[in-house]
């Protein structure tokens, strides 16, 4: 064991940590050093920092003293004599810079993280306000993506059947109305209009005769009438003589007449009494004078419907023969043309369709969307092919009775299992602006529209 000197000098190297051993960090080193207070509470850190630092020091008394082969150099002693207080502070100081170094990184990273939970709040409360606006800008809207523009297609078909000579359109030309389409090969249409303005002309002239003969039986029947009433009496003269002569001749006496003589006077009588008879007859057949002229009329109405026959064949034939130009009823572009110069077409055959411009939107909306939804109400309406156009319309009107109502088979609910499905009513929503004259608009293309129901 060292002595004097030595053994002084010892005694501070002693109270050092031992090779090896770090010293104390953070707030335990600082308590450990003395310039830290402990906490107070039972499971506070500065109780467990206060706690580290005593057995750190019980370490450093139980290390035993350096043995005599290990003695130290005369100078380090001294030294240790001399500043045993800058030995003891060593471990104090590296604490405080470990402490600051951990409070600036601690410090340094919550400077880091708290942009990030700037930006989250901004996000959750952009999140908040759009919900919010999004559900007040929506409340009083219904809208559907199942709509579709729509508009009058016609179809053309001819009503007579021929030979295409002539094609004057081509497609997706825009025509007005009464423009030629096509012609068909008139001459068996001119052959027949002249066939019946033939027919036509000898039924005038039936008529015109029948109607001269009605003038002349008007006074011919009365007449006739008049000379049978004639021939009676005159035959009633002669059957009055004829009587008298054969009277006279049956009361002579046979020596003042003769047989022949009786026997010609009972012929005259029988004569004058046919001619009596005749006359008679004839007075009968010419009585029913207004019958016989109504008959004459009667022929000349039946004519005069022979004529107007013959006059309905004309126009017949003259609107057979004008139909085999085919022109468009209506403005509009044509579409689907499948007719060409040369083609033999027939009455009804479809040809083409004309799509006329009126076009309106029709929208299915779901049954539920149809509470407060009224005719009149406004409707923005976004055209898929034109996204750019901000078209305007309102609510015409909404269709009494759901699509799947009109179909080839509609549901029969009464029978089966029953499965709920949400209806489908279509409403029309006609166009009032924003579509430039020059887009071409088709028919079916898909639509948004927007409707304003409160």
């Amino acid at each position: 064991m060292p002595t004097g000197d030595g053994a002084v000098g010892a005694a501070p190297f002693s109270a050092r940590l031992p090779t090896g051993r770090e010293p104390p960090e953070g707030e335990a080193g600082r308590q450990a050093a003395g310039t830290l207070p402990p906490s107070s509470g039972p499971g506070s850190p500065g109780r467990g920092v206060a706690a580290g630092a005593l057995a750190a020091t019980g370490a450093a008394a139980s290390q035993p003293p350096p043995s005599t082969s290990q003695e130290q150099p005369e100078g380090e002693a001294g030294v240790a004599e001399s500043h045993p207080a800058a030995t003891s502070e060593e471990p104090v100081e590296q604490a405080h810079e470990d402490a600051r170094a951990r409070d600036k990184a601690a410090e340094e990273s919550r400077k880091r993280r708290r942009p990030w939970v700037l930006a989250i709040g901004l996000v959750v409360i952009a999140l908040i306000a759009g919900g919010l606006y999004y559900w007040w800008s929506t409340r009083n809207l219904e809208s559907t993506d199942d709509a579709y523009t729509d508009g009058r297609a016609i179809t053309i078909a001819p009503q007579v059947a021929g030979e295409v000579i002539s094609l004057d359109v081509n497609d997706n030309q825009f025509v007005k109305q009464g423009k030629a389409l096509i012609h068909i090969d008139p001459r068996q249409y001119k052959n027949s209009r002249d066939q019946a303005e033939g027919a036509l002309a000898t039924a005038k002239a039936q008529y015109a005769g029948q109607q001269l003969a009605a003038e002349i039986a008007k006074k011919n029947f009365p007449a006739l009438l008049e000379q049978a009433k004639a021939q009676l009496e005159s035959a009633k003269a002669s059957l009055a003589k004829t009587q008298a002569d054969y009277d006279r001749q049956i009361s002579l006496r046979k020596a003042a007449t003769t047989q022949q003589d009786v026997d010609q006077a009972a012929t005259a009588l029988w004569q004058a009494e046919a001619q009596v008879k005749l006359a008679e007859a004839q007075v009968k057949q010419n009585s029913p004078v207004p019958q016989q002229i109504g008959q004459s009329e009667a022929q000349v109405k039946q004519l005069k419907g022979q004529v107007e026959q013959a006059q309905a064949q004309l126009d017949q034939a003259e609107l057979n023969l004008s139909w085999t130009i085919v022109t468009a009823p209506q403005d509009g572009w044509i579409t689907r043309r499948n007719v060409e110069k040369g083609n033999y077409v027939v009455a009804g055959q479809q040809i083409l369709s004309i799509v006329t411009p009126e076009v309106w939107v029709t929208a299915n909306f779901k049954e539920t969307q149809l509470t407060y939804m009224r005719p009149g109400q406004p409707v923005k309406i976004r055209i898929d092919a034109y996204p750019a156009l901000d078209v305007r319309g309102h609510v015409d009107s909404i269709q009494r009775g759901s699509g799947s109502k009109f179909t080839a088979f509609p549901p029969e609910n009464a029978t089966g299992n029953f499965v709920k499905i949400v209806q489908r009513v279509p409403v029309k929503i006609v166009i009032d602006s924003g579509i430039p004259p020059d887009i071409p608009m088709p028919l079916g293309i898909s639509v948004v529209p927007t409707v304003t129901v409160r």
